[in-house]
């Protein structure tokens, strides 16, 4: 049995890791610089990236590879370095994992090509499996103990990198991103994903979602999770509140004590892996294992519930009633 399967057999929730971006930026990564570079170049940031999360009680943490596949690296001209890259990765989060004094999971992140397929664009199926293939073989060899699909919008790309994973050998989890009323960018809705995943040749451990709007919304996307009535592990990873522009950066509204409810409501409402995504710092993840590990559980949590400790969702509907992607208004 692979570790995540094992510590999902003997946990009722585990904790993942929070933002990798966001911890980059503020140890000096420039924009637009690639994240995955700093593998190589700057190894000990990455080690304190893992580290950082471990400490802060993470049971799973994510690699540094999140663009390390051929199609994202091409932009850099770096399309040749995808095996070294991510098993450079992988490999500093075995050192990390293993020095824990506890079972911590290597998950190797896999994001987006960044590809629209076939026939909107031009990304067929079988290059898709092809360039995660690669990418996935360069995380195994660095030893990962899963690939982390992850902030996917298109099911075929979804699709794509589990067949990927099936024929590298590697366990995979996987996240879409829910982002436009309860949709991702590409339509598809929490209860779409949670009856196609259970139909797939290869399916994942767990599933669920990351990224999107904030918080509260995502939390509603995993309410839609839980009334598909998929008994398969769920995940949520969502962001630190709203972005906001602050004396020249970005900055997250969302403090460690919004996201301890967040994490708390989470795993009220079934969710088995519970992490943080952009924005969400090692002080997010301390005050979210705390709250985890000292609030008794309690019952299914509802849309009001979540709005009152969250805040408001940024549209009326999570699309799994056939409304549109319509938002609410904002004002820039």
């Amino acid at each position: 049995m692979d570790l995540l399967s094992k510590l999902l057999s003997e946990r009722d929730w585990l904790m993942a890791d929070g933002a990798t971006g966001t911890n980059l930026f503020n140890m000096g990564l420039e924009s637009g610089e690639p994240p995955e570079f700093w593998n190589t170049a700057k190894p000990d940031n990455i080690r304190k990236l893992y580290g950082a999360a471990v400490a802060a009680g993470s049971d799973i943490f994510l690699t540094n590879t999140f663009g390390g596949n051929a199609a994202r690296l091409k932009l850099h001209q770096a399309q040749g370095r995808v095996r070294e890259l991510n098993r450079v990765g992988a490999a500093l989060g075995r050192e990390i994992a293993d020095k824990a004094g506890r079972p911590v999971v290597v998950a190797g992140s896999v994001g987006p090509t960044g590809e629209i397929f076939e026939p909107m664009g031009t990304m067929t199926h079988a290059l898709a499996v092809e360039i995660f293939a690669e990418q996935m073989e360069g995380l195994k060899e660095g030893g990962a103990d899963v690939a982390w699909v992850e902030t996917m919008s298109a099911f075929e790309e979804y699709a794509a990198a589990a067949e990927a994973a099936g024929r590298v050998g590697l366990p995979w989890a996987g996240t879409m991103s829910f982002d436009t009323a309860g949709r991702t960018m590409m339509g598809i809705t929490s209860a779409d994903l949670a009856r196609r995943v259970e139909g797939m040749a290869v399916p994942p451990i767990a599933f669920g979602a990351n990224c999107g709007v904030g918080a509260s919304d995502l939390m509603r996307t995993v309410l839609g999770f839980a009334a598909a009535g998929s008994t398969r592990p769920l995940i949520a990873k969502g962001n630190a509140g709203i972005p906001k522009y602050h004396e020249g950066h970005i900055h997250y509204d969302g403090t460690p004590e919004l996201m301890a409810e967040y994490a708390v409501l989470a795993r009220d409402a079934g969710v088995r892996i519970i992490g943080g995504c952009c924005g969400t710092m090692p002080e997010h993840l301390a005050a979210m294992h705390a709250a985890l590990e000292s609030r008794p559980k309690g019952t299914l949590p509802t849309a009001e519930v979540i709005q009152a400790k969250l805040g408001a969702f940024s549209s009326a509907s999570d699309g799994t009633d056939g409304a549109g992607p319509e938002r609410k208004r904002r004002r820039g």
